[in-house]
Parts: C-alpha cells; structure tokens; sequence
C-alpha cells in the first residue's frame, strides 16, 4: 500500500489524518469540497465525495482509502440535507472503490451511531462499558446516518469483497481543545452521561486510522474508539451512581475508567490509545491488561 485517499481532507481529522499518513510514508491524494487550509496532500483535488465521476477520479493510483468527507452534526443542516449526504457520500465512496478493486475502505463512524447520545428522548444505554454491540435506539438524522454507513460497509464487502473498518469515534479533538470541551462537561455532566463522557486524543484517532489501514483483518468491521479514561476529572463511578444510576455496568471501572469498551480495537486493530487529557507525560498504552 502506497498512495491513500482521503476524502474530507480539509476537516480537522482530515488534515491530522493527511499529516499522519505522509509521516508514515504513504502518498496522499486529497479530496474535499473545497480548501479552506493549504493541504498537505501531493494531490489535493477538490471535488464531492457524492459525485462519482470525481471519487472515480481522485481513486487513480490509489491502494487503500479513508472516508471521513461527512456532514458531522445534525446542527449542521436539516435532518434531510444530513441523512442524504452522509448515506449518499459513504455509499458512493464504497461503490467506486469495490469497482475498482481497491482491497481497504476505512470510513469514520460514531459513538452516536446506536443512537442513544443524540436521542430526543430520556433514553439510556442499555449498559455500560458501550461496545459495539450495544442495542440502538436512533431518533436524529445524523445517527441514523452512521448506523446506515456500517451496513453500507457490510454490502460493499458482501458484493465487492472489499474489506472496510468502520471506527466509531467518540469526540476527537486536540489537546487542547479537549480541555475547553471537559470544562463544559465538568459544569454539567449530564450533556455527555449517554456516550460515557467518552473522548480520543486527535494524537490517537490518527494512529487508529493508521492502525486501521494497515491491518490485515478481511471483512466488515465496526471498531468502538476512546481513551483509555473519560474526559472529566472525576471518578467514573462516581459519575455513574449520580448520572446513570440505573444503568447495569457489566465490568468494574475503578478510578476513571473508560466507559467504551475497546477490546476489539487491540484485539483487531492492535491498538490502544497513548494520550491522556488529564498527564501529557502519561502514556496509558504502557500499562498492560
């Protein structure tokens, strides 16, 4: 595998994803809609990940692909304008990359993608740590829009035989950043009780694209992504008896313990999460289980 295209490659995973890869020594064609930041890409193309002329185009020479060209919020547009472009653009990046023969898809899933942190409705998981197979209980356009993308991912193996991971992020963003959002939810917990105050160092959702990319794993996967602890500074536990009190946990969390399990990212993916919002020395990989 040498050259990978990304599609969103103007986002914010987008342009650390691009960085990443050309670190890792692959060659990079971009495409996006438009550039608002100077790509790093050597062939940046602007074009609709909707369109299947320009993912025709953009996929010449190209081994593996990453998908994150997406409309990621439901605040972002109507329920429709949402649905139609997440579904259309996935399904069309799927098609014209199973046609081609290209051998490994990665798209960007969701924690929202069982339905329940989006939910209009006074819902709870139906236990925690969330895995992947976590019953669904969807009412927004936009998880609906990802819970769709992983079949779309299941068809595009079944009929192309193209084996595609589907990575369930969870909030990604920079060190920073992350800090700005945890003084948010350390005002009001409750805003993220239903993903599990659940959060990735963008270092790490890097390094899962990467992970993903590179392993040989054949089929459809839908891989569940978050550090190793959850974003605010308090006790998991704590949390949970005063947020989700009845909610079962189905493993013991001590201190402040992740409440997404991550078994089949190390199990399929050999990864693990290396950053930490609360020790910028403290790498959590290093502690074995």
């Amino acid at each position: 595998m040498k050259r990978v295209l990304v599609t969103g490659a103007d986002g914010s995973i987008g342009r650390a994803a691009v960085i990443g890869l050309q670190k890792s020594g692959y060659d990079v064609t971009g495409l996006s809609l438009r550039y608002d930041h100077t790509s790093t890409a050597d062939r940046p193309l602007a074009g609709d990940a909707r369109s299947a002329k320009d993912v025709a185009a953009a996929l010449d020479g190209v081994d593996a692909v990453l998908h994150l060209a997406a409309i990621p919020h439901p605040s972002l547009g109507t329920p429709e304008e949402v649905f139609e472009n997440n579904v259309a653009a996935t399904f069309n990046v799927l098609a014209q990359a199973g046609q081609q023969g290209i051998d490994r898809v990665v798209i960007a899933s969701s924690i929202n993608a069982f339905g329940v942190p989006m939910n209009v409705n006074e819902v709870q998981p139906a236990y925690y740590p969330l895995d992947e197979e976590v019953e669904a209980d969807i009412a927004d356009a936009y998880s609906l829009s990802k819970s769709v993308d992983e079949q779309s991912a299941r068809m595009a193996w079944r009929r192309w035989g193209t084996n595609v991971i589907a990575l369930r992020f969870p909030l990604v963003k920079t060190r920073e950043e992350l800090f700005k959002f945890a003084a948010m939810a350390e005002r009001d917990p409750s805003v993220m009780a239903r993903e599990g105050w659940a959060y990735l160092d963008l270092r790490d959702g890097v390094r899962a694209i990467i992970a993903a990319l590179e392993s040989s794993a054949g089929g459809a996967h839908v891989v569940g992504l978050a550090a190793d602890d959850i974003l605010i500074d308090r006790q998991t536990d704590e949390l949970l008896r005063e947020y989700a009190p009845t909610v079962p946990l189905r493993r013991t969390v001590t201190g402040r313990g992740s409440l997404v399990d991550t078994t089949r990212a190390r199990e399929l993916l050999g990864f693990r999460p290396q950053y930490s919002i609360h020790d910028e020395d403290q790498v959590v990989s290093a502690v074995t289980t």
